[in-house]
Order: C-alpha cells, then structure tokens, then sequence
C-alpha cells in the first residue's frame, strides 16, 4: 500500500466485508499482495434440540417440551456472532490485510471514497452482498418484516406466516414451526386488525391473528449507493453486477462476485468464488475460476469428532476413486458445517495440548 496526494494506493481493494471479499483479501494477502449465514444455523441447531426433545419418548426418555427462553438464545446467538466477527477481524490482520471501515462509493475518475479519504486500487472487488426484497404489489406487505428482521425479534411469534418458496422461507418456516410457533406459508394480501394482529389472505383462504409476518422473496443487489457506473460497470435492471465467468466486470481491473451478481447467493460460493480469482490475479493462473456448473459436487476425507460416522461414509468413496488433496481444495464447500473443515484448511493445524 502506497499513500499520495490523500489517496491511499492498493494492490488489491475489497468493497464489502461478507464471505466472498474476506476470503478473497486473505487468499490475496498470502501471496504478498495488500489490501460477513451464520446466526441462522445457530437458530437452526436450536429448533434441532426441540425436535431431539419431542422425540426422545420414543427412545424411552420422560422429557416435556415445556417451551425455551428466546432472549436466552438471542442473546447467546448475539454473542457468538460478536466472537465470530472478532475473529474474522483478527484473522484478516494476521493476514496483512487493512480493514477499512465506512460505506464505499466511487468517483468519476475511479477512486474508491469511504468517509473523508480516497482509495485507489491497481484491482478492485466489488462484494457487498445483497438485502432481502420486499413486495410492493400485495395490499398490507408494510406490515412485514424480512429474513434479516427475524432475527431481531424479541420473542417467539405465537402464529407465523412465512412468505416465499426458497431455502430461506423453508428454513425459517421449519426452525419456528419446531421452535412452537403455527407457522403457514405463501401469501396473497395482508390487513392489520385493530388489535394489533394481521389477517393474511391466501389463494384459498384467510389465516387471521397473525403475530408476525416474514418476507423471503428473495434479495436484491447492494450496489445502488456503489456508483458503479461512474466507472463503466454494467449492470442488469435490477443492480445486479454482470459478470463472465472469471468475475470481471464491464471495467477493467474491477470484479464482482457473490450475491450483488445474482449467480448462486450461497456462502460457500461465495468464499470459492474469491480464493479463485486471488489465484488468478496474484499467483499467476490466468485460467482459474470458479466452475458454477458443479457446485453441487461433495468431496470429503477424514474427520474425528460428532457426526463423523456419518461424514465419513463419503469420503470413504472419495478416497477410493483416487482423490487428491488439489481436488478437495477445488471443491466448494457446505458452510457453516464441520465437514468444511476438510476442503477449506490450507495448512495442518496442531491442536494445542492441555493439561
């Protein structure tokens, strides 16, 4: 990094703190270059334990589900969230990558301003995400919240409507249904009773006292505020970037990926998505990219711990076809998961010895 004339100069400039640009700034990082899925599995792992405990009287166990603490769990999901992102922060300084912190837009002559300073980078990643979509075509939508306010509620919702058809609406659907709450999807219009609750109508009928209502739609690109076309990089009608299939923008030396491209909004993809191109610009493989057509495609090797049995019986195969530890580091991972672990470590880690 270079500093001149009040602008700060970088090899490589990350726009966006999720998955996608950290992996890629401490990919980027390694080779000598300078330079955010998760709480909704910790709610996931809770609704488990209530699903465990309605079972165990089958197994023989004399246990009620009398119901859980929900500021509990927040809280607890809160602060490990806290401990998670300190960690990231801790990892991309060990790694010599500067975070910058502030909402990044750019000028007509290219450079990157965050708050009262100007940055300049000799290659640009644009990775900032993207935010749940709401409707504005169904009578009542407003009285909605979205993917991101269910994580904000204060307490279990006593009757749920969950809008949407993807993994994000099925997710949420089933971690309250299990967690108590009567939980419906799919939605036609919405009207707020005077005491407070909401009558949802559906194609074939009304579900009425409904305590809260959540959007999953889908998500939008978050570029709109990025003035990216002060700078040449195209977009489609709704902000998505485009991009080709190694990430590049419109613009030279500026790319994309993740969920502002609209290509796969998965984690895992996205993390991939940036250790390639890293690759690519900084270690000399002009030809690395993710290859998006075989995403679906697991690769495992050895694991001890919980749920290893059942990890294991894929790698098994795996390591009978002859696979090579390249093959695993090409393969995009399922995240948050323990089996990650195994196609994500870079190098071997020493576990510390205690006692």
């Amino acid at each position: 990094m270079s500093s001149g004339d009040s602008i700060s100069t970088y090899d490589y400039l990350v726009i966006g703190g999720g998955s996608g640009g950290i992996a890629s700034a401490r990919r980027a990082a390694e080779f000598k270059v300078n330079m955010g899925c998760v709480p909704k599995k910790v709610m996931y792992n809770c609704s488990r334990h209530a699903e465990l405990i309605n079972d165990h009287a089958d197994y023989g166990f004399d246990l009620t589900f009398n119901g859980f603490n929900w500021k509990k769990i927040k809280d607890s999901r809160e602060a490990y969230i806290r401990r998670l992102n300190s960690i990231y922060e801790s990892n991309l300084s060990n790694s010599g990558v500067d975070l910058i912190r502030g909402k990044a837009s750019f000028t007509k002559d290219g450079i990157v301003v965050v708050g009262d300073k100007r940055y300049f980078g000799k290659h640009i990643l644009i990775a900032v995400g993207g935010y749940p979509n709401k409707p504005s075509s169904i009578p009542g939508a407003e009285y909605g919240t979205d993917s991101d306010g269910f994580f904000h509620l204060d307490s279990l919702p006593k009757r749920t409507v969950v809008v949407g058809a993807g993994y994000i609406a099925v997710e949420l659907s089933s971690m309250l249904a299990l967690l108590g709450s009567d939980t419906h999807l799919l939605v036609k219009s919405v009207e707020r009773r005077p005491d407070g609750l909401l009558t949802v109508n559906i194609t074939n009928g009304v579900i009425d006292e409904v305590e809260t209502l959540i959007w999953a739609i889908g998500r939008l690109p978050q570029t709109r505020s990025l003035n990216v076309n002060y700078v040449g990089v195209k977009t489609d009608k709704d902000g998505r970037i485009i991009v080709d299939k190694y990430q590049n923008t419109s613009a030279k030396n500026i790319y994309a990926l993740g969920d502002c491209c609209g290509k796969a909004l998965l984690t895992p993809v996205a993390i991939a998505a940036g250790r390639r191109l890293a690759h690519r610009l900084f270690n000399n493989e002009p030809e690395n990219h993710l290859d998006y057509e075989n995403i679906p495609s697991v690769v495992g090797l050895h694991l001890l711990g919980d749920g290893a049995d059942e990890i294991l019986q894929g790698f098994a195969v795996a390591i009978k076809m002859g696979a090579t530890k390249k093959q695993f580091d090409d393969t995009v991972a399922i995240h948050p998961t323990s089996a990650e672990e195994l196609v994500t470590m870079r190098g071997g880690v020493r576990p510390n010895k205690k006692g």
